[in-house]
């Protein structure tokens, strides 16, 4: 069945492998391991609030995909029956290859090993669920942040009147903040470079 693909290129390049859900870090440290390929698997980290506490998530970039720098040609079947993999993105019987400027910029913006912390303190205007304390479940509004001390001070009705109060950056939830919002708060410093 390998003989019907086009390959592009007869040379080592980047080629996305669709995963099975939640399996892209034990699909890229099995080809790692297994098949001694070169794998990248942007990954952000950041923490979550929620009412057990603070949880340290890791998340992928691209859910459900990772890439595989090797020759298609040489590897196809291993890499599509490795642990993890569900298979090697084609259009038709056209395997493309991922640009290596689009891999470079990816990796000098994650590192080598993929992941990048976010630091995701909430900014003003932000809306907040207090996830801790007195005042646990209550909607409110971020008015200010102080990254270094880690605190916000927030804006919440108690007794029918606007009430500021300053807490722990662990003891709000943001209302939406997900990985798509992280992601573009990431991009928007450099995009105004170009």
């Amino acid at each position: 069945m390998m003989q019907n693909y086009q390959f592009q290129s007869s040379a080592p390049a980047w080629y996305c492998a669709r995963t099975k859900p939640k399996n892209e870090h034990i699909a890229a440290a099995t080809l790692r391991k297994n098949l001694r390929l070169e794998v990248f698997n942007p990954r952000l980290r950041f923490e979550s609030v929620t009412y057990r506490g603070v949880r340290h998530v890791t998340e992928a970039l691209f859910p459900g995909y990772i890439f595989v720098r090797c020759v298609i040609e040489e590897w196809m079947d291993q890499i599509r029956y490795t642990n993890g993999i569900s298979s090697i993105v084609h259009f038709g019987w056209r395997i493309p290859t991922v640009p290596e400027s689009v891999i470079g910029d990816l990796q000098v913006c994650f590192g080598a090993e993929g992941g990048l912390v976010v630091d995701n303190l909430p900014a003003a205007g932000d809306e907040v669920t207090l996830a801790a304390g007195a005042f646990s479940g209550m909607k409110a509004v971020v008015l200010r942040t102080w990254p270094c001390k880690r605190r916000v001070q927030v804006l919440l009705e108690i007794l029918g009147r606007p009430t500021s109060i300053e807490v722990d950056h662990n003891a709000i939830t943001l209302e939406k903040k997900s990985v798509a919002t992280l992601v573009a708060e990431l991009a928007a410093p450099r995009l105004a470079a170009y």
